[in-house]
């Protein structure tokens, strides 16, 4: 992660979290024994794409979309996978969706965007690898992201994504989606973060200031004047 510039430093990085990946094979072999459906999102990979749900907005196994601004709840399968209870119970914050994602050999999952799948709207997604392969490229923004068994990564999947599986074997994620309070900010500080960056990209651009206090001014009232003193104070910090 070394070679990432402080610009690039939000895309991707790996958290504090190490998991056995016997035990996580373990619990993946116990879900392996119900068929997983196809992703929904065909139109976005060539191949075999599946997935599994532990947690959903049914409560059904076999429920893998992920929707904003809903109630998600366990589901019976995950009543059956102790490791993976015991992972989710380390993350101390809304859960949404949760899911095994698998992408079989040769297959593809074509260039795209989550809208707002990212920590500066209040979300993260977080992969947690179980078999995987070095000849799996997963790319965010341009960029590889080299993930292990075991590791644990955010990505900002807002980003423009996508994942080549050229190997032999399958390639499956414990994928957790949750939403951001201070425990998770503590998180992610620890992980280098980059909280002024994130900021930044909220605050308007100085050409679109100049043209707000241009428009400002043409109202020549007392509010309009204070708005642009505001702006003006902002764009000389």
């Amino acid at each position: 992660m070394s070679n990432q510039t402080p610009s690039s430093r939000n895309r991707f990085f790996q958290l504090p979290f190490t998991f056995d990946p016997l035990r996580l094979a373990t619990d993946l072999a116990t879900c392996r024994t119900i068929t997983w459906p196809k992703h929904f999102n065909q139109a976005d990979y060539s191949g075999h794409w599946s997935s599994i749900a532990l947690r959903s907005v049914s409560g059904s196994e076999t429920d893998i979309r992920s929707q904003p601004d809903v109630s998600y709840q366990n589901t019976p399968l995950l009543e059956n996978c102790p490791y993976f209870q015991s992972i989710m119970d380390q993350f101390q914050c809304q859960q949404e969706s949760v899911r095994l994602l698998a992408l079989s050999p040769g297959s593809i999952i074509n260039e795209h965007r989550d809208p707002q799948a990212g920590y500066e709207y209040g979300f993260f997604r977080v992969h947690i690898p179980i078999e995987t392969g070095e000849k799996v490229a997963f790319r965010v923004d341009g960029q590889v992201l080299p993930m292990a068994v075991g590791e644990c990564w955010y990505a900002n999947f807002d980003l423009p994504h996508s994942v080549r599986n050229e190997g032999l074997i399958e390639r499956v994620h414990l994928v957790l989606d949750c939403r951001r309070n201070a425990w998770s900010d503590d998180l992610f500080r620890q992980a280098g973060y980059d909280f002024n960056e994130e900021r930044q990209k909220r605050e308007p651009s100085q050409q679109l200031k100049q043209q707000i206090m241009a428009e400002l001014a043409r109202h020549n009232s007392e509010t309009a004047r204070q708005l642009i003193d505001q702006l003006a104070t902002k764009q000389d910090a």
